[in-house]
């Protein structure tokens, strides 16, 4: 059933804006992407966008010349909501933002492009059960930074896309 969707989209001239590192004709798109160095990114939520982007962008799995630098602004705002009449909040709504820079790894760290990335999610909290709610909160920052991950990457796949230098 999957391969006749696949085979019905490329007849109409539909192709993938870029393959996973380690797909037996990489594009240049994914070749670009593997070549951005992901700097790190501060606190813990930091360190788990820094590994999903690197995932999603095939950094590690490279192992070719590095030339671009991704610089991550990176913050998880909570909220409480679903107020109960004593004021107890029963569930947690986190919001975060990213602002990146793409840079080449020149002499004069010339921009290339930039861009903003933001998700939302959340989770309950069950009274008498703070261990539930670190998992819950662990769980939903690395959903949170999969999904912001995961834009930045198609941003930088579009760019690299539209300005790809002609074979």
């Amino acid at each position: 059933m999957l391969q006749a969707l696949v085979l019905s989209l490329s007849a109409c001239g539909f192709q993938p804006l870029y393959q996973r590192s380690g797909a037996r004709n990489s594009s240049a798109v994914a070749t670009e992407l593997a070549a951005i160095k992901v700097l790190n990114i501060p606190e813990r939520p930091g360190q788990l966008l820094r590994q999903a982007l690197e995932a999603s962008l095939g950094s590690n799995a490279s192992g070719g010349m590095q030339r671009y630098e991704l610089l991550v602004f990176y913050g998880i705002a909570g909220e409480a909501i679903a107020i109960l009449p004593d004021t107890a909040a029963t569930r947690l709504r986190l919001v975060a933002n990213a602002t990146w820079l793409l840079h080449r790894q020149d002499v004069a760290r010339s921009l290339v492009t930039n861009g903003a990335a933001r998700s939302i999610d959340g989770f309950d909290i069950i009274d008498l059960q703070p261990f539930n709610a670190d998992l819950s909160n662990d769980a939903a920052q690395r959903r949170i930074a999969k999904n912001v991950a995961e834009q930045i990457t198609l941003q930088l796949a579009s760019y690299f896309a539209a300005h790809a230098t002609p074979s």
